[in-house]
């Protein structure tokens, strides 16, 4: 905890905390940890400034995480091109069009020992947004950081691993639920032994909400899920008091300021009673620990300068709710991928709020406030009415199996958009305050014939390896998905053996089937 005396820019000194005389008013760090999770919040330790970023070549994203770290990011965050995501080496029909767009490619090992090239992984904490592949990603990673000399119980980061988010709002699924639910929960189990600073699934709200749902349903369907997996990890014998330790979230902000505030208290809250239901007594398993990311869907391709406002205003928000890990969108990513220029801006953002604003000198700034704590309650209580009739239904599962949360989200973003339509909600520079623009903005472009440089390189790597050793490895992988043992093991014996990221795939669809 932070001792030292702050004072404002008149000398006026700042509390860590402030309440009221009642004694029953919560503090921070007790449960239900509406005021925050610590004690002294950002006093003690400031959220970790991450920037999303990846793609084209490991090379050239390994370039672009060199950058960011020079420029004060203090960790990385990794985006993965579509073939990734699902299953598809860079070589594969599906994959043509697509290779390294909207993230990096990476086919196998020998990617990933580039993407992290001259960067210690015992030394910086990695957020990998994967879903459907999370496993052999992270089994990348593992095998990494074994080639590098770490210390396995020392290695931190996130592997984001939420295939529920994936059927309802986003599409990078591969195989049905109930084996991709099996490979997650392997994975919880695997890292809680071997890797156990390892948040092993970062339980997403943000895509949900980029498709289109209000901040309630973006609150209940996330808490949804995450209930959904803690059942499930239940099930498998595992322990709720250290597996829910190693849960974090990822939410969405948008732009109404104190609804994203209100949303972030609600959650912990919420989470604090969900896990001491489900049997949790450590308070660190019933405390929500997140992640948030400003709303790429709020950001504009007209004005795209406008967006760096946005993104305060909504990084602003995020603070005030308490995150622990921010990450700022570039101004220029309704037109494209970030540019250096626009990365550095973003970044430059959150530190910014850190160092000037003053708003991380004391914990929970808004506590109190009657219109926030009301709007809290309020938000609580809406979110509820939804996970309520998820529970009727028999779960997230169920309720994805039966269109119904797919079906709320649609409805929500149609009713938006013709809020925008008829000029209810107004968007600055869009429906409201339009000006005449030049259609040539500088974007950022990724060139279609690295496709070709990722082809060469399975090929070359193909003829180096043993693939004797290769074929081994995957004919157990798959006698493996046939019984009931964890399959973490075995995907990463392949992975060391530099099987392909798709053909480690195409070995469990073969026996899981896709969706």
């Amino acid at each position: 905890m932070s001792t030292q005396k702050v004072f404002t820019s008149s000398g006026i000194e700042i509390k860590e905390v402030y309440s009221t005389c009642n004694p029953m008013q919560e503090l921070p760090a007790e449960f239900p940890f509406t005021r925050g999770i610590q004690k002294d919040m950002y006093r003690g330790r400031l959220w970790t400034m991450r920037q999303y970023a990846g793609f084209s070549t490991a090379q050239e994203s390994n370039k672009r995480y060199h950058y960011l770290l020079q420029q004060g990011t203090t960790g990385l965050s990794v985006a993965f091109d579509l073939p990734t995501q699902i299953g598809y080496d860079s070589t594969h029909a599906m994959s043509e069009g697509e290779v390294g767009k909207v993230g990096v490619a990476i086919d196998s090992l020998k990617d990933m020992e580039m993407l992290f090239s001259g960067i210690e992984l015992e030394k910086i904490t990695t957020s990998m947004t994967i879903n459907a592949t999370a496993s052999t990603l992270l089994a990348m990673y593992i095998a990494l950081a074994k080639k590098q000399g770490a210390d396995l119980k020392k290695i931190s980061g996130t592997i984001q691993n939420d295939i529920l988010k994936e059927y309802a709002a986003r599409g990078t699924y591969i195989y049905p639920p109930k084996p991709s639910m099996r490979l997650i929960t392997d994975v919880f189990e695997y890292c809680s032994k071997e890797v156990p600073k390892w948040n092993t699934i970062s339980i997403s709200g943000y895509h949900i909400r980029e498709a289109g749902s209000t901040a309630v349903q973006e609150l209940a369907f996330t808490l949804a899920n995450g209930k959904t997996y803690l059942k499930a990890a239940l099930e498998k014998g595992l322990d709720i008091n250290v597996f829910a330790k190693r849960l974090s979230f990822f939410f969405n902000c948008h732009n109404n300021f104190f609804e994203e505030i209100a949303k972030f208290r609600a959650a912990r809250r919420m989470w604090a009673n969900i896990t001491k239901d489900l049997g949790a007594t450590d308070e660190r398993a019933q405390q929500l620990r997140f992640h948030t990311q400003t709303g790429g869907s709020t950001l504009t391709a007209q004005q795209p300068i406008n967006n760096i406002v946005r993104v305060t205003n909504q990084a602003m928000a995020a603070v005030l709710g308490g995150t622990q890990s921010l990450h700022t969108n570039g101004f220029d990513e309704a037109l494209s991928l970030p540019t250096e220029e626009a990365a550095s801006i973003a970044l430059r953002t959150q530190q910014l709020i850190a160092f000037e604003s003053g708003v991380t000198q004391t914990v929970d700034p808004l506590a109190g406030s009657f219109f926030v704590e009301s709007l809290t309650d309020e938000m609580e209580a809406a979110a509820y009415q939804y996970i309520d009739k998820i529970d009727l239904m028999g779960g997230s599962v169920n309720a994805i199996e039966q269109g119904y949360i797919q079906q709320e989200i649609a409805d929500a973003a149609y009713q938006y958009q013709m809020d925008i339509e008829a000029g209810r909600q107004i968007i600055v520079g869009v429906n409201k305050y339009q000006s005449e623009e030049k259609v040539n903005p500088d974007v950022f472009r990724v060139d279609d014939s690295i496709r070709q440089t990722q082809i060469d390189k399975i090929n070359q790597l193909k003829a180096e390896r043993n693939n004797d050793a290769v074929s081994l490895k995957l004919a157990q992988l798959k006698e493996a998905a046939k019984g009931n043992e964890n399959l973490m093991p075995f995907i990463l014996a392949a992975v060391e053996e530099y099987a392909t990221l798709g053909e480690i795939a195409d070995t469990l669809r073969s026996v899981f089937g896709e969706y």
